[in-house]
């Protein structure tokens, strides 16, 4: 769900330049309708400056009730297929995150490719009725180390992740005290590539893991190709 945020150096820092889609997640707030309608239009604003887009993603809050409250199993459905959406955009993501974050911040801070955190973050996998919330945000922490302690009882138990944990285990790219300004840099270094290929390097590096060589080598020689037709028809090099 869209929010305003409350820290006025913050939103002046994320402010939305022309080719900047902002986005804001509050994670006490239940899953709905509105909240998969908001990360849709983000998607959709991106996807229409061709490339030149980059989405910044700002989440903060943790459910403080029930998960469950006129939650069906089709909204849900709905949800992970527009975070697999943005997961996907032919453009960079980059997320900042403020203290305790779960559920549906949690969800969109997993999903995108650059995560920035403040000291004060505590990442937390909702527990209700005596469990873990099940969603794809254990996918995503599992396939950040499925045995490793911190991970596996954030899973189990809905233990939180402190800011350092999350640094340590790759599931934070940088904690810091001026998320406004790390944001900034972390736009400025995202520039190089964008667009289609961003997203085809992007799905090379997620494949990697569970792919073999030989599997990986034609969509590698694929991109490769195109690199070199591309370098071609501008007259350069790759």
């Amino acid at each position: 769900m869209t929010h305003a945020t409350k820290d006025p150096a913050l939103a002046a820092g994320l402010g939305e330049a022309p080719d900047h889609v902002l986005l804001r997640i509050d994670g006490r707030q239940a899953l709905s309708v509105e909240t998969v309608a908001a990360v849709a239009a983000a998607c959709d604003r991106a996807e229409d400056q061709g490339g030149r887009a980059k989405v910044i993603v700002q989440v903060s809050g943790a459910p403080r009730g029930s998960r469950a409250h006129d939650l069906t199993v089709a909204l849900v459905n709905k949800w992970e297929q527009v975070l697999r959406r943005l997961e996907r955009l032919p453009a960079a993501t980059i997320a900042v995150a403020d203290g305790d974050t779960g559920g549906v911040a949690l969800d969109a801070f997993l999903a995108v490719d650059y995560r920035i955190a403040t000291r004060s973050v505590r990442l937390t996998v909702p527990v209700q009725d005596g469990a873990t919330w099940p969603g794809m945000a254990l996918y995503r922490l599992a396939k950040h180390g499925a045995t490793g302690a911190v991970i596996r009882r954030a899973v189990l138990f809905g233990t939180p992740v402190e800011a350092a944990d999350g640094l340590a285990l790759n599931l934070v790219d940088e904690v810091v005290d001026d998320p406004a300004k790390a944001v900034a840099v972390a736009l400025e270094r995202s520039g190089a590539i964008a667009g289609t290929e961003l997203a085809i390097r992007r799905q090379l590096l997620l494949d990697a893991p569970t792919a073999s060589f030989e599997e990986a080598l034609g969509v590698h020689l694929a991109a490769c190709d195109r690199a070199l037709r591309r370098a071609a028809g501008a007259g350069g090099r790759p």
